[in-house]
């Protein structure tokens, strides 16, 4: 898988990148969790969202935030990882000039930076949110949502309470326009451990229903 290093704000971003074969594919950025607590773009959850989105033919980049890995910079309370993100972007539209549309997926913390990149980039057209930090971070700025999307969360999440995703979801239904789909699965911690198969199910059968017949798995790759 190809290793890139893009320009940051910071200096450098290190990232993995997939271009699609198909000509003017749409494109996907995902992002990983809290970089000071482990959070890498090698996350398994993070790698199946991306492997998800290379197998329908998306040109798709993971990187990791300043600090992380071989990224420069340090830590910057999610303001100078938001940046990361939207230079990460820059730079995928840059090889993707013609790209129909953009999907932004992210897991924990990188859920969080990914709604508010979604915020600031109205080409995003849709979004995966894996297991939002609705307690720890401020998902306020979501008004209006400006797509609809698809939220993940274990009932059995001991580091963001399952009550507290639902009542984002419940703030962001009442949305005109917009439709937010949440799935529970049943038994997972925040970290999915032993439930990843449930995730990918569950990221699988959305973006099948949301995505053109050209971009959707076979049944056989569920």
């Amino acid at each position: 898988m190809p290793e890139v290093i893009m320009n940051g704000p910071e200096g450098r971003l290190e990232g993995r990148y997939v271009h699609s074969k198909k000509e003017n594919a749409p494109i996907a950025l995902l992002l990983h969790p809290h970089p000071q607590h482990g959070g890498t773009m090698n996350n398994k959850v993070v790698y199946s969202l991306f492997q998800n989105f290379v197998n329908r033919g998306f040109s798709t980049l993971r990187f990791n935030f300043r600090g992380v890995g071989r990224s420069q910079g340090v830590f910057d309370r999610g303001e100078g990882e938001l940046s990361d993100a939207a230079s990460a972007l820059d730079w995928l539209q840059t090889y993707n000039p013609n790209a129909p549309y953009c999907w932004i997926g992210g897991f924990s913390f990188g859920a969080w930076i990914g709604m508010q990149l979604l915020m600031r980039r109205p080409e995003i057209t849709g979004f995966i949110s894996i297991a939002p930090p609705a307690n720890m971070f401020d998902f306020s700025f979501l008004a209006p949502c400006p797509s609809s999307g698809l939220m993940v969360h274990g009932d059995s999440d001991d580091v963001v309470p399952p009550d507290s995703v639902k009542k984002l979801v419940d703030k962001l239904s009442t949305q005109k326009g917009i439709t937010i789909d949440h799935v529970v699965v049943k038994n997972a911690d925040h970290y999915f451990g032993k439930h990843l198969g449930d995730v990918e199910k569950a990221v699988t059968d959305y973006l099948n229903k949301s995505l053109p017949e050209t971009e959707q798995l076979p049944e056989a790759s569920k």
